[in-house]
C-alpha cells in the first residue's frame, strides 16, 4: 500500500487529488483540512526524489531521511478487525503523520524487498509519472502499458523514416 500510495500521490496534478487517492488507498480517517493538504503537499515533494533516484545509495539516502521524520516507537495494532500489524505512529494520530508513516514505511520495506530497485519515472520523455514496479520480471520502464505502447509506436515511426 505505501509504495503504490507514495506513487500516486508524488502523481497527483492537484492538491484536490490528495483525498480521493487516501481513499482510494485505504487510508483510515482520510479527511484533510487546507492545512492538511499544504503539509501533505510538502510531503510529496519529499517523496518525489525517491523515484527520481539514479541508483540504490541515493534512492536509500532519500527514503532514510523520510524514515528519520516520522521513525519513533513501533505500535502494534488491531483496527478494524485486522490481524495485529505494525505502525510506526499511533493510530490517533492526524491523517498527515499517517500518511508519512505508511509512505517512508512502505518504501523502506519494498526496498528491502526489491534490492534497491523497482521505482523509478516513466522512460517515456514527455512522462515522467512515478511508477512502482511490482511485476515478476521487474524490468518496468514505463508508467502504464499505454505509456510503453506510445513510445514504441514513436520509435518506430522515427526508424521507418528514411533520410533523403
Amino acid at each position: 500500500m505505501g509504495p503504490r500510495l507514495a506513487a500516486a500521490l508524488v502523481n497527483a496534478e492537484s492538491l484536490s487529488e490528495f483525498g480521493g487517492l487516501l481513499v482510494e488507498h485505504q487510508i483510515r480517517r482520510p479527511w484533510l483540512s487546507s492545512v492538511d493538504r499544504e503539509a501533505l503537499d510538502a510531503w510529496v515533494s519529499r517523496l518525489r526524489p525517491v523515484f527520481l533516484a539514479e541508483g540504490v545509495d541515493e534512492r536509500c539516502a532519500a527514503v532514510n531521511a523520510l524514515l528519520s521524520d516520522v521513525a519513533g516507537a513501533l505500535f502494534l495494532t488491531t483496527h478494524d478487525e485486522t490481524p495485529p500489524h505494525l505502525h510506526l505512529v499511533a493510530d490517533e494520530r492526524d491523517v498527515v503523520a499517517r500518511v508519512q508513516s505508511v509512505t517512508a514505511t512502505g518504501l523502506a520495506f519494498f526496498l528491502a524487498w526489491s534490492g534497491g530497485g523497482r521505482l523509478g519515472t516513466c522512460a517515456r520523455s514527455r512522462c515522467g509519472r512515478a511508477y512502482v514496479d511490482a511485476s515478476k520480471a521487474g524490468r518496468q520502464r514505463y508508467c502504464s502499458a499505454r505509456c510503453g505502447n506510445t513510445d514504441a509506436v514513436a520509435r518506430h515511426r522515427a526508424s521507418a523514416v528514411s533520410p533523403t
